[in-house]
């Protein structure tokens, strides 16, 4: 068997924003708990990033492991198996999981807990992007987990490779970077494959593609490479690219850094991500009503593709709440297009014609500077033009 590091670096695309998801397997300790030895060089590649003026949001596994090492601790005995039991762990876990990136961080630390609910309802979808968004404005390392605590079977988001995957679409991330504990994807499962061979670049996962993984390799890992191809596929399909690589390599992580991958690339287009996003704007029904604009307001939506300000809106008609999506007009009538508003109609109202450093004096708080943000925007003339 062949790995990885035997291949000749993948020269990953210059990026801007990124979501790098750290599996259990590589924060768990022998005997259970945390062990941070491939947290420090992965903590040392995201300040690396943030030094070159890139953006890292980091998903973080780990949680139910460390609950296990609270309740031995302190000599607690679990009550049972389950859901429950496993939410319980991930409640004690999750404050040793953000204190040894606090630890290792050369930043403030921010914990993100999602839910079902934040990802599927428009306004909790938008607040949780907002804040993401703020906290990388103010240079926080936001560390992401789903909120285990209150989900249901039902209701779950799913493994934590998963969730980086609709983390990298929320935040709208150039690339997903998965650190696992195997260094690629291989022709087969190289535990068992003595013959299996690392693969550099998948331009498309097919079934093919997946019937070459395996199960999960650990017993506090809840995924394995099957989780990891389909969070590729989810990503690929809003046009982000994967990286799969060894976190255990202090110079694979190293090389990552300098833009080399000793992993496996699964492409996406940048088509996937304008056709995917344009899509869902221009089919995701309007409320009645809307928001017309003056000439100065249009220009700026269709030439330059900005976002809406609150003092290009000359008046607003019907009723609409944060969240939904929303018409935009020309001051006579004639549609332009349609996108997610950050405020309500009452609001959007009180904001008309107002500068965006007044929203706050206006209305005594703010959800943001724009009314309809640009990437929540979709310009009809330039949807037909083929771009917006």
């Amino acid at each position: 068997m062949s790995s990885a590091a035997s291949l000749p670096p993948f020269r990953i695309p210059v990026w801007r924003r990124a979501v790098l998801k750290v599996g259990s397997n590589l924060l768990a300790a022998e005997g259970g708990g945390l062990d941070d030895r491939h947290a420090g060089p992965l903590a040392a590649f995201v300040q690396h990033s943030v030094d070159q003026g890139r953006e890292v949001v980091l998903v973080s596994s780990g949680a139910v492991a460390a609950g296990r090492a609270v309740l031995r601790q302190h000599a607690l005995k679990a009550t049972g198996g389950g859901l429950a039991a496993r939410q319980a762990l991930a409640a004690m876990g999750q404050v040793p999981v953000l204190e040894m990136w606090r630890r290792l961080s050369a930043r403030p630390v921010a914990q993100v807990l999602l839910s079902h609910d934040d990802i599927r309802h428009r306004r909790r979808y938008l607040n949780a992007r907002a804040t993401l968004r703020e906290l990388l404005a103010l240079d926080v390392l936001a560390v992401v987990n789903e909120n285990d605590t209150v989900a249901v079977d039902e209701l779950k988001l799913g493994d934590n490779d998963n969730l980086a995957a609709i983390v990298a679409s929320l935040i709208e991330a150039d690339v997903l970077l998965i650190a696992s504990d195997i260094d690629a994807l291989y022709t087969g499962d190289p535990r068992i494959d003595a013959a299996a061979t690392p693969i550099r670049q998948v331009s498309q996962v097919t079934p093919e593609i997946m019937a070459m993984a395996g199960g999960s390799g650990s017993v506090v890992g809840t995924g394995g490479m099957r989780t990891k191809l389909k969070a590729a596929v989810t990503a690929a399909g809003r046009g982000i690219p994967t990286a799969l690589f060894d976190g255990r390599s202090a110079a694979t992580v190293a090389a990552l850094g300098h833009g080399e991958l000793h992993g496996t690339w699964f492409h996406a287009t940048a088509e996937q991500r304008l056709h995917a996003r344009k899509h869902w704007l221009r089919h995701l029904p309007a409320v009645a009503g809307g928001i017309r604009i003056d000439e100065g307001a249009r220009h700026a939506l269709s030439d330059r593709r900005a976002s809406l300000l609150p003092g290009g809106i000359v008046q607003v008609d019907g009723e609409f709440r944060r969240g939904d999506m929303v018409a935009v007009y020309t001051a006579d009538g004639l549609l332009l297009g349609q996108g997610l508003c950050q405020y309500g109609a009452a609001e959007v109202r009180c904001l008309a014609g107002q500068h965006s450093r007044d929203i706050e004096r206006v209305l005594g708080y703010s959800h943001g500077t724009e009314v309809i943000h640009r990437d929540d925007l979709v310009v009809l003339d330039r949807l037909l033009a083929g771009a917006w």
